[in-house]
């Protein structure tokens, strides 16, 4: 028996566990840091301070957080389906993290290097509505499962925009590989494809539509992951809390730590479509900032920087109604992606 284990173990090490433990410990450090970070980024734009009580810069709030979150009891209603209940929170922090592995850290970090990796991502996120109608229905709460159907609504109508967005790219690529998407991007910042991508001269003119379709992917995942302004499925002015409002303790917690987790991850596929992924914006002028110590270091600033803008927009758009989010996706974001795609499949033709 010990033979066998042992034979598993080195067969399976590198699968199992030095690539997805290292990406376990960023996702559970950067959400717990990402709470705290939010908080001082409020505190700064309304002119406050912010946590401050637990040392001189707040730093150990979070984790204080956490240890009275995981003494909290879980209290389940009385009418709410226990089976679901309890599954819910996990289906929508497993459908986040399983698309971390297709999320090229560096040329040598990547859980697995799919030939459909951007599909991959994609069809695996999207499996959280699951989770979020599941916890909105079995909670037996009208609050939480308004959330719930509006959660539906607005994630199967935002994927639309956000894959004809990805496609543009794909259609300049040739590929739904994460990993090749960076190395065709290798050269500097102008050959990222927020600026045209690589080749000639002539594909500056597609700078516009290339920023038309990063802004588009932002707004979209922006939605996808129920931030502000399109916070809709826990509104606290209309639903109180929304789906969270019947969980408590660590429950409560695996759905923030999805968020948080689903800002990173959205982030790092925006930085690796449009901005480079791991690429140095210096490109081949100073090598060593390409060596794969900085590569994840350029593939976690960019995406850090993402995920602020993130933060910054929550505590400067109010909330939209559930009829401008819709207009919005279908009357506007639709129609101009489709549009984008048709300007490049005419500048792949002519070019």
């Amino acid at each position: 028996m010990g033979n066998i284990l042992t034979q598993w173990l080195g067969d399976n090490l590198l699968t199992f566990i030095l690539i997805p433990v290292p990406v376990l410990v960023w996702v559970l450090i950067f959400a717990l840091y990402a709470v705290l970070g939010e908080r001082k980024v409020s505190a700064w734009m309304q002119n406050r301070i912010g946590p401050n009580r637990t040392d001189k810069y707040g730093l150990l709030q979070t984790m204080l957080d956490v240890v009275k979150l995981i003494q909290k009891e879980l209290i389940i209603p009385n009418r709410a389906d226990r089976v679901y209940f309890r599954i819910a929170p996990y289906i929508v922090f497993t459908a986040t993290f399983m698309g971390f592995a297709v999320l090229p850290f560096s040329s040598v970090f990547i859980g697995v290097d799919l030939n459909l990796g951007l599909f991959y991502f994609f069809a695996i996120t999207s499996l959280s509505v699951i989770g979020v109608l599941m916890a909105g229905w079995s909670s037996n709460n009208k609050s939480s499962l308004f959330g719930g159907m509006r959660t539906v609504a607005q994630i199967v109508s935002y994927e639309i925009p956000t894959a004809l967005s990805a496609i543009v790219v794909v259609m300049l690529a040739g590929t739904l590989s994460m990993q090749r998407f960076a190395e065709i991007q290798s050269g500097g910042i102008l050959n990222w494809y927020i600026f045209g991508g690589p080749g000639s001269l002539i594909k500056f003119i597609l700078i516009p539509v290339m920023v038309v379709s990063a802004l588009i992917l932002f707004i979209s995942t922006l939605a996808e992951t129920n931030r502000t302004p399109f916070d809709l499925t826990e509104a606290d002015s209309e639903l109180v809390a929304g789906v969270h409002i019947e969980y408590s303790g660590m429950m409560f917690a695996m759905f923030f730590l999805a968020e948080y987790a689903q800002m990173f991850a959205v982030s790092g596929i925006i930085t690796t479509l449009f901005l480079g992924g791991w690429q140095s914006p210096f490109g081949d002028l100073i090598p060593f900032l390409n060596s794969p110590v900085f590569q994840v270091f350029w593939f976690l600033a960019k995406s850090l920087f993402l995920v602020f803008v993130q933060m910054w927009l929550r505590w400067t758009l109010p909330r939209v109604r559930i009829d401008q989010l819709m207009t919005m996706c279908w009357k506007f974001l639709i129609p101009i992606t489709l549009v984008d795609l048709f300007l490049v499949a005419v500048y792949m033709i002519l070019t």
